[in-house]
């Protein structure tokens, strides 16, 4: 029988292939205690949907300690609307109309513009060299440049903004060591200072872009302009950029499910990206805390406790999906939890989803028989899931 320290993102045979391991957590319980961790950790669809659900379970920022080690880090995290829920109702109503239907429309064009070059450049390379990496050309570039393109960043601030963000959103990782965790402070105080210095600029030369338009209602200070640029440009693109690479290597490893894809009208493709979100989830874990004592499935859980939610373990529970490991783009309902649930529901969910499906369907014209030169190699973290490269030839 399994334990729950098989959860453990320092064995590369888990992070490969976590599912095994959720099936069988699954079977024992919705709800096991991981020391490791000092955290309980929900793994069905039920309960997980209703931890997130929970209002005596909140995201509750504590300061990474010790502080003085991390005051970037702790400060782009501190006014953050996904950490701080004093905060979060005035700064996602300063934000949400970047989010807005006829708003995520309007970036359909501005997407495709954008993805059309970098699959330009991924023709050429595959022409010149015989193959290409997917996440490096494609896949880790483009979602940065949709984000930036919303904010009204440069977009040649795209690598510097990417490689930010992977660094910070590893503190995030269960079991980060020391040299990680210096790294992440270090990413997090160059990206402070740059977006701050965005932010000024934009507050003394407003253009038109939607990002001089927040600035210029005066409903967030700078600090809490620079923590939400900064979340923005992180949550914004993690989803996207792992959601298309694992994306590509599902699709590939099932030719009928391709075709199948290949063969969709537009009004059917945001269905295919629910499907592919939940059968290989990018952000594999959210995690709350109880702010008062609540009982989780006949266990006691005190004030101050961690629960971490296993959105993967989640989204492959047979109790809320039919064949659960199975990917079926035309699954419908899908009551998958890729994107959150609850006040924390992600607020870019339509962005990422318009622009993972804009992504592929441009992908498939262009590459309808691409190949996987070897198995992708997976990139070392759990809580992100995604690919570190993806050599593909066509």
């Amino acid at each position: 029988m399994i334990d729950v320290a098989a959860l453990d993102p320092a064995d590369p045979g888990f992070v490969a292939d976590p599912y095994p391991v959720f099936r069988a957590l699954r079977e024992r319980g919705p709800l096991h205690r991981h020391e490791a961790w000092g955290a309980h950790v929900a793994v069905s669809h039920e309960l997980c949907s209703a931890v997130l659900r929970h209002r005596d379970l909140r995201r509750v920022w504590v300061d990474r300690v010790p502080q003085r080690e991390f005051a970037a880090f702790n400060a782009l995290h501190r006014l953050s609307m996904l950490e701080n829920e004093r905060l979060h109702g005035r700064l996602r109503a300063a934000v949400a109309p970047l989010f807005h239907r006829r708003a995520v429309a309007a970036m359909r064009a501005t997407t495709t513009e954008l993805v059309r070059p970098r699959l330009d450049r991924l023709r050429a390379e595959i022409d010149e060299h015989g193959r290409a990496d997917l996440m490096s050309a494609l896949a880790g570039p483009l979602p940065v440049d949709v984000i930036a393109a919303l904010l009204g960043f440069p977009l040649a601030d795209g690598p510097l903004l990417r490689d930010w963000s992977n660094r910070i959103v590893r503190m995030y990782e269960p079991e980060l060591d020391d040299a990680g965790r210096r790294d992440a402070e270090l990413a997090a105080g160059e990206f402070r200072e740059h977006v701050a210095g965005h932010v000024e600029h934009r507050r003394a030369h407003p253009g038109d872009d939607p990002l001089s338009a927040l600035v210029g209602t005066g409903a967030l200070d700078r600090d809490e302009l620079v923590a939400t640029c900064a979340l923005l440009l992180m949550a914004g693109h993690e989803a996207s950029v792992n959601g298309i690479g694992n994306a590509v290597v599902a699709l590939h490893d099932r030719p009928a499910q391709w075709r199948l894809f290949r063969g969709l009208g537009p009004d059917a493709v945001g269905t295919a990206v629910d499907e592919l979100l939940r059968h290989d989830t990018p952000n594999q874990l959210f995690e709350r805390t109880a702010v008062h004592p609540v009982e989780l499935a006949g266990t006691r859980v005190e004030a101050g406790e961690k629960v971490v939610v296993l959105l993967g373990a989640a989204n492959r529970d047979p109790a809320a999906f039919t064949a659960p490991d199975e990917l079926d783009l035309t699954r419908a309902p899908n009551p998958h939890l890729a994107l959150g649930l609850g006040m924390h529901y992600c607020l870019g969910a339509p962005l990422a989803r318009l622009e993972i499906g804009v992504v592929l369907a441009e992908f498939a014209a262009r590459f309808p028989d691409y190949a996987l030169l070897e198995r992708p190699r997976r990139a070392a973290a759990f809580a992100i899931r995604g690919y570190q490269r993806i050599d593909i030839t066509a």
